[in-house]
């Protein structure tokens, strides 16, 4: 049951609340652009848009993504080998669950030995949580990351998302494999 609605800051049309009509269809339709609301807020921050500027909205953004870096133990890293130490232990317990669990063994092979379900199963509780651990460290490091690192960790996103879109959305498609600059991401 979803209890949430996607809300734009900015209308996503020229004619809806805190229109900006500076804002291309990209723009307004970008993440930085939206919140999810309830659905009860959702209608009383689009029916008073004077009472709840586009500010005050964003306040709320950066507020709750505070709360959810506090959540998954976010920090913010003076170096790279401290931003690494925290995403290493993460990266390696999810190398494990794949060498042990992942798609590749030979009992997955066999559909009758529950190798699927047990891959599943720690996909769901232990890759996929995990996996959004790091994504959180890295974007709140980015400032440690080389470009040729950022593109990595735009590579990781999509394969998170990729792996989301598959375990979780039952998407029936292939995912992006996991990029291999990761493996040594923040080293020296």
């Amino acid at each position: 049951m979803n209890v949430a609605e996607m809300a734009h800051v900015f209308a996503a049309n020229d004619d809806g609340p805190r229109a900006n009509p500076e804002l291309s269809k990209e723009e307004r339709g970008a993440f930085e652009n939206l919140i999810l609301l309830c659905a009860i807020c959702h209608t009383m921050i689009d029916k008073a848009p004077d009472a709840f500027p586009d500010t005050r909205i964003l306040e709320w953004k950066r507020e709750h993504a505070k709360k959810l870096a506090a959540v998954f133990g976010v920090t913010k890293f003076p170096d790279r080998a401290a931003a690494r130490e925290a995403i290493a232990p993460l990266l390696a317990k999810n190398h494990a669950i794949f060498s042990q669990y992942g798609p590749h063994i030979e009992a997955a092979r066999d559909p009758e030995s529950g190798a699927a379900e047990t891959w599943r199963r720690k996909m769901l509780t232990g890759i996929l949580p995990n996996n959004n651990r790091v994504l959180a460290q890295l974007d709140a490091n980015r400032h440690l990351l080389s470009e040729e690192e950022l593109k990595t960790v735009e590579a990781f996103r999509q394969h998170v998302d990729d792996l989301e879109a598959v375990h979780i959305g039952g998407a029936n498609e292939d995912a992006s494999c996991f990029p291999a600059g990761m493996q040594t991401i923040l080293e020296k």
